[in-house]
């Protein structure tokens, strides 16, 4: 058996996140074992499930990866799991266009055949809450709609009135219901929210979700529609990873509240590929591990912690020496701020970072950045050859000030503009771009390769 559902919604802030951890810490509480998933790029709502279920959430993607990926992503991780609680992404059938179903909740759903419970908003409504989900029902004839949570309820009450016309008209069971500040208040900060990892009360806020939910959610019928989703055979073992390299190289990951922002199949990638994976923590001052190959810096929140990642030229040296080195480097979105010259807040203040890349980033109100995208890798680099293609997501509140001539890493088409993205060094690739190695696997045995030949180098030089 794969006992499994989605969480899913009739747009963004619906309520997905909330109810999608309330179920979670209510069935870790029973004694379930439960996995965690995320639909889409997000990195952040994944930090949240892990943080309840103690393991790691794996990021669901189509578009970056393919349904196959999807599949054994699913299967590998679900394998010793009681339950399979799938958080989905926008709206059920919001995807990566408005004319097709690509990369949305339903295509995965789809994939997984897992039933989906829809969330839904009844605030101010009351019969008409049933031509919601009746418009989500008959949009596609193959919905996997199974079940309905009612969201911001005025009253229990007012829950009651919405479920029976849902119930008569849509001939699906509403599952569960939360009323109007039933919910603790959880912050939300950027793509989801914030992270887990900053949260001093989060444990008590969790708590106070789930024993509502416990109260006010039909806990059996839930897991009964779970362990009705039918087995889902494994796509060919080749669709994952490729034997594990016979000698190991040492790769540094920065890793810690400022730095936490990567998608697990590219960790898993490149231990598949041999490398031997050292975190550090650059907001400790933690220096570059020993002997290390190569780095990767992941994006994270370096802008809450400016003055503290300043106050560590140490780590500063280190990168400027690793750089100087030519040793392997790949930085995205924090860990390329990182590398830049100087990073200045939207009060004014300015912070020196480690001044490898001649840009100066400039923290803003609004959004700067957000989207899919395929980009292609301008000039020869340690990713591959120039032309090379890969996919990753963009999300950001900053921008870039350069008083260099930029030296970009990747170029891709926006709205039908060539746009340039990112920096290349000799020997590093930094952009705001979280890319998925899973795009093109070939890329991660090119990393490893480079560390390979760095690692020679240096033996060459002992």
């Amino acid at each position: 058996m794969q006992p499994r559902f989605v969480v899913t919604g009739t747009d963004s802030g619906v309520g997905k996140t909330t109810i999608t951890l309330g179920l979670m810490a209510s069935y870790k509480k029973k004694g379930k074992s439960v996995q965690g998933y995320k639909c889409g790029p997000d990195y952040i709502d994944p930090t949240f499930h892990r943080a309840i279920t103690k393991r790691t959430s794996h990021q669901l993607d189509t578009w970056m990866t393919s349904s196959e990926w999807v599949r054994q992503t699913f299967i590998d991780a679900s394998t010793d799991a009681d339950l399979s609680i799938i958080e989905g992404m926008m709206g059920y059938y919001d995807g990566r266009s408005a004319l097709s179903d690509e990369g949305s909740t339903y295509e995965i759903s789809k994939i997984l055949a897992a039933p989906s419970l829809l969330v839904i908003d009844i605030s101010g409504a009351a019969r008409s809450a049933a031509a919601i989900v009746r418009g989500f029902q008959l949009l596609q004839s193959d919905s996997t709609i199974k079940g309905v949570i009612l969201n911001q309820a005025g009253s229990s009450g007012h829950a009651e009135l919405c479920k029976s016309a849902i119930e008569q008209l849509c001939q699906i069971p509403v599952v569960g219901y939360l009323k109007t500040g039933d919910t603790p208040n959880l912050p939300e900060r950027q793509l989801g929210l914030i992270s887990a990892l900053q949260e001093g009360e989060y444990d008590r806020l969790i708590e106070q979700l789930s024993t509502t939910v416990e109260k006010q959610f039909d806990l059996d019928l839930i897991h009964k529609i779970a362990s009705g989703a039918p087995f889902i055979p494994p796509p060919p073992r080749e669709v994952k990873y490729s034997s594990p390299a016979k000698e190991k190289v040492k790769i540094g990951v920065a890793f810690d509240e400022a730095f936490h922002f990567y998608y697990e199949a590219n960790l898993d990638l490149l231990r598949q590929e041999g490398a031997d994976l050292r975190y550090f923590s650059p907001l400790k001052g933690e220096g570059i591990p020993a002997d290390c190959d190569g780095l990767y810096l992941g994006g994270g929140f370096p802008e809450e912690y400016a003055s503290h990642l300043s106050s560590h030229p140490l780590l500063f040296k280190q990168l400027k020496q690793a750089v100087f080195d030519d040793m392997p480097i790949v930085a995205e979105c924090g860990g390329y701020m990182l590398l830049c010259e100087s990073l200045s807040m939207t009060n004014g203040k300015r912070y020196p970072m480690a001044g490898i890349i001649p840009h100066h980033i400039q923290m803003n109100e609004t959004l700067s950045a957000i989207g899919y995208r395929e980009v292609n890798i301008v000039e020869d680099s340690i990713l591959g050859i120039k032309g090379t293609k890969l996919r990753g997501h963009e999300f950001h509140y900053s921008s870039i000030r350069s008083h260099e001539e930029v030296n970009p890493c990747f170029q891709y088409d926006s709205w039908g503009k060539n746009e340039f993205q990112g920096y290349l060094g000799d020997s590093f690739v930094a952009s705001y771009i979280h890319l998925h190695f899973a795009s093109n696997p070939l890329v991660v045995k090119n990393i490893i390769n480079a560390c390979s030949e760095y690692k020679k180098k240096r033996s060459n030089l002992m």
